[in-house]
């Protein structure tokens, strides 16, 4: 994981937050008199949008790890629920890379790798993109040297 990647969530979530925000404060500086429920619900999003900018992106970062060896796919994800997922390297169907606005700004990469698992695919987030790419290469080379159909 690069530690840029706190920053990418933190962008994330400031932008999320600020999407609930705006629209509510709009709503609550143009009525005449607002009722008690929306000066709450406004100081409440504020304090919650500002607590999960602030601990969600480091705590996330403290918990994501990956790794690869020539049988699988390790990843563990997630802050509140942890998800630990394993995905043979047999069972590789495609991978692929993506890189949204703010991954693109901060030289970022998502390495998806799918499987045959009804469980979906296993995300590598965080990545400074040469490592991605050097991964897709390195799981590419891997899934064609080993045997099976990846069903």
């Amino acid at each position: 994981m690069s530690p840029k990647s706190v920053l990418l969530w933190t962008m994330q979530a400031a932008l999320f937050w600020l999407v609930l925000f705006v629209p509510q404060l709009v709503v609550f500086l143009l009525v005449d008199e607002p009722p008690t429920w929306e000066l709450v619900l406004l100081i409440a999003t504020l304090v919650v949008g500002i607590v999960h900018t602030a601990v969600e992106p480091s705590w996330r970062y403290r918990v994501h790890r990956w790794e690869t060896t020539p049988d699988a796919v390790y990843t563990l994800s997630g802050w509140l629920n942890q998800e630990w997922r394993v995905a043979p390297v047999s069972r590789i169907q495609t991978i692929d890379t993506k890189r949204g606005p703010f991954q693109q700004m901060l030289g970022l990469s998502t390495v998806t790798v799918t499987t045959a698992s009804a469980a979906g695919p296993v995300e590598i987030e965080g990545l400074e993109h040469e490592v991605a790419q050097r991964l897709v290469v390195e799981l590419t080379n891997t899934t064609q040297a080993t045997p099976g159909d990846a069903t």
